[in-house]
């Protein structure tokens, strides 16, 4: 099994038992996910940013206007920690202390480098693709107009650390008498009932890539 090398900045020191860093559980918190949290500071100033990615092997692209402050700081070579998490329920305990959640996160650390041509045109595909796949062969790709738009940043996985909670509460002995529920409340993101765009001209009907994530066919 491959593992990412424990590193004062990745290894997790909090309940170190929840701990991972091999490829295959980081890999798969990462492709679980389309939406991630960039930090980086600029000018001595902390930011966290909300934004898309894509993955290819050991690459995370990140992508926005050309004109983005986060992109601009990011493609001048500064160190970036890029975090994913998934809430998969919440832990209820009998006491409010020993409330929890299970959960999957993983941390990574790299360095972020400006991207073009071809590998510019396949990260892009890659982050449509990890937002709702298939959808990119659906509409119509950018032009060049739209291309010179958009900056698109590689960020070379150099460090990581994955983190897991499952399971149920973990109350202290006295309270397992107490007359109080608790459990796990399961957690999951879901797609809704589409909405279709007020413009959109009658006959078009409900493209293969939404149909497919809401398991219709």
């Amino acid at each position: 099994m491959t593992e990412f090398k424990k590193t004062p900045r990745n290894k997790v020191k909090r309940l170190p038992k929840r701990g991972h860093y091999d490829h295959e559980t980081i890999f798969g918190i990462l492709d679980a996910g389309f939406l991630c949290h960039v930090g980086f500071v600029a000018n001595g100033q902390p930011f966290v940013i909300p934004t898309a990615y894509g993955r290819d092997g050991d690459k995370i692209y990140l992508h926005g206007s050309s004109k983005s402050r986060m992109l601009s700081s990011l493609g001048g070579g500064i160190p970036v920690c890029l975090t994913v998490t998934h809430l998969d329920g919440l832990v209820l305990a009998r006491s409010a202390f020993h409330h929890s959640m299970n959960y999957r996160s993983a941390v990574i650390f790299g360095t972020a480098q400006e991207v073009e041509g071809e590998e510019k045109e396949r990260a892009l595909f890659l982050i449509s693709e990890s937002i709702l796949k298939g959808r990119w062969d659906e509409v119509r790709g950018p032009n060049a107009q739209e291309m010179k738009a958009t900056s698109v940043l590689c960020v070379t996985i150099e460090e990581a650390s994955a983190k897991i909670r499952t399971g149920p509460p973990g109350d202290d002995e006295e309270d397992y008498a107490l007359p109080i529920w608790a459990g796990v409340l399961p957690m999951r993101l879901m797609p809704g009932e589409p909405m279709a765009d007020p413009l959109l001209r009658e006959g078009i009907p409900l493209p293969g890539s939404v149909r497919e994530v809401r398991g219709e066919e």
